[in-house]
């Protein structure tokens, strides 16, 4: 009997997985039809999470904790912008949690609501996840 590969750098592989916070809030899943596929090492996903996935076997399932410095990194102080509520196109009416895209230049800017006053809103283009630590349950289906 040959032993199964396991997952390594390079390797297209299909998972199935839910992530959630540490309070038990769950930010993403594969959902139940279609597993997610990605070749690792590719860099499209949070380095953490990547890691978790070398090593496994097909039909394996783990759960990992993925610190912030692995997932989205921390929450920046420097991206969080103060603008004058006169700033705001007419008939844009800004609410707290709502996502907006700003443009700079050639670059557009995905930043959440945080906070709105009589003079100012504030924006914070951080990743809704920067600065926190991130549980995954991953299930291996298989390697392409």
């Amino acid at each position: 009997m040959s032993a199964m590969a396991k997952a390594k750098k390079g390797d297209l592989v299909k998972v199935h997985y839910t992530g959630r916070l540490e309070d038990g809030t769950v930010f993403g899943s594969s959902g139940e039809d279609e597993p997610m596929q990605f070749k690792i090492g590719d860099g499209s996903l949070i380095p953490g999470f990547e890691k978790a996935i070398v090593g496994m076997n097909p039909g394996e399932s783990k759960t990992v904790n993925v610190p912030s410095d692995e997932a989205f990194g921390p929450h920046r102080e420097d991206l969080v912008l103060i603008v004058d509520r006169n700033e705001f196109p007419t008939g844009i009416d800004p609410q707290v949690g709502e996502q907006l895209e700003l443009k700079r230049d050639e670059h557009i800017f995905i930043v959440t609501v945080t906070n709105i006053s009589t003079e100012t809103v504030t924006l914070d283009a951080n990743h809704p996840l920067a600065g926190e630590d991130l549980i995954f349950d991953i299930h291996l289906e298989e390697i392409d």
